[in-house]
Order: structure tokens, then sequence, then C-alpha cells
């Protein structure tokens, strides 16, 4: 058995099990099997790993993309460039590889989604988490000038109470990049002066269930173009299958 999963805190939202148990069936992978493996803390897994000895590859999902890295015994350059973890390579030698293919991800549906990557646009990054750092390294690879929002007033960026409707008025790209509106608490968003949004705004919601949020309905109600993080993870998805089918 060749045996793949999801360590996370919280799994019920996620949509990985199906996604690889989709792909699996559709190849005739009869002896490849993906599981939710839940870990209260990080601690957890050594444990998991010495109780799971066929496990070829793990996704990495909140709290833990950041935190995973000490660890783990080498980082792939998508990984040490973005300074966080969503992919993890079991490699035949017994080593632990981890990588981030939530950059390629993020990439690839933002240049579908946005008409102005460059340096025309500017961004917020909603977020300063593990999925926030991808963000950040696409942005400024793209020369798309960008800010980090946290609530955290000695944290690197603007807070949300700096968001007044002009600031938000003069950055056309903003990217929730926090669990913010997942299920099942999707009466929850980010607090935004959501009346300054325009038909020229594009918001994009790394959540992707809900398939509409609250912080998208917000903008399509304003005439915003907006976009969920399912093609994102679709993307991903299959970056992480070429890491773990390369062996």
């Amino acid at each position: 058995m060749r045996q793949f999963g999801l360590i996370g805190r919280t799994l019920s939202h996620s949509f990985s099990q199906t996604y690889f148990a989709q792909k699996f069936y559709s190849l005739g992978l009869t002896e490849y099997q993906y599981d939710l493996f839940e870990l209260a803390t990080i601690e957890e897994l050594p444990g998991l790993l010495a109780a799971h000895p066929d496990l070829v590859g793990l996704n990495v999902t909140v709290p833990y993309k950041e935190v995973v890295i000490p660890y783990l015994d080498e980082l792939a350059s998508s990984a040490g460039r973005v300074g966080a973890v969503n992919v993890i390579d079991c490699t035949p030698d017994g080593r632990l590889v981890g990588h981030n293919t939530d950059y390629v991800g993020f990439r690839e549906s933002l240049r579908t989604f946005f008409p102005h990557c460059d340096a025309t646009s500017r961004a917020l990054i909603l977020g300063n988490g593990g999925a926030a750092k991808a963000v950040e390294v696409v942005l400024r690879d793209l020369g798309i000038p960008h800010w980090y929002v946290t609530r955290d007033p000695l944290g690197v960026g603007l807070t949300y109470h700096d968001l007044t409707p002009k600031l938000v008025a003069e950055h056309s790209l903003i990217i929730n990049a926090t669990p913010v509106g997942t299920f099942p608490r999707t009466d929850e968003c980010p607090l935004l002066p959501y009346e300054a949004l325009t038909p020229q705004h594009y918001l994009y919601d790394l959540v992707y269930n809900p398939t509409e949020t609250l912080f998208m309905a917000k903008g399509k109600d304003a005439g915003a173009q907006v976009k969920n993080g399912f093609e994102m993870l679709c993307l991903q998805a299959e970056a992480a299958w070429q890491i773990w089918h390369a062996h």
C-alpha cells in the first residue's frame, strides 16, 4: 500500500481527500489511499509517521505550514523561498523533504483571474501565515506592490484598523489568506470597509469551502470580480502529485 494524507488541526472543511481519492480511482491505483490526520499539536507528527510506515507523502494545512519545518530533514527551494511547507515528500531513503506548491497554485490561478499582474496595480494580503507567505512571494515575483494586513499592531504591514476607504480604493487586488469564513463559520468575513469596493476591485479568497464566502459575496454586491481558492487547491495538489509520483 502507498499511503498519503493531510495534516492539520481541523480538517472537516478539506476537499483534499476527495480530490486524491478520485484521482487514484481514475488512474486505477487501487493500492493508493489518502487519509486525514488531525493533530492537536505539531509535536504529534513523529508519532504519526512511526505509526504509518507506508506514508509516501503528506499535505500540510493550517496551522502547521511553518511550525512543521523543524521536523523535516530538508527544504526544497520552493519552501525555502516562501518560508512555509504545504507538501512533505517521504523519500524512499527515509528523509522528509518539505516543498511549497501553494506558490505555483496561486501564481497560475491569479494569472487567469487578475488582468494587471504588474507594477500598475497594488494589493492587500489579509493574514501573514503560511499561505499568505506564498501569496507574498508570488506578488513580489510579479512586481505587484503590496501590504500585509493583520490584527497585530506590532506586526509587519498594516492592521485592519488602518484600512480606510481611501486605502482600500487604492488597492485593486485584495487576497484573503486567512481561514476567516471557512465552513462551518460561514457568517464571518475579514474586517474591511466593504463600502469602498468598486467594479474595479478583484477579491481572491483562498478559502474554497463554502464556494462563495461572505468576503466574496460582499465583493460581488459592490460589483467586484471574485474568485475562491478551489482552482488554486487543484493546481497545488497536482504539483504535489508530481513530487510524490517521482519515486
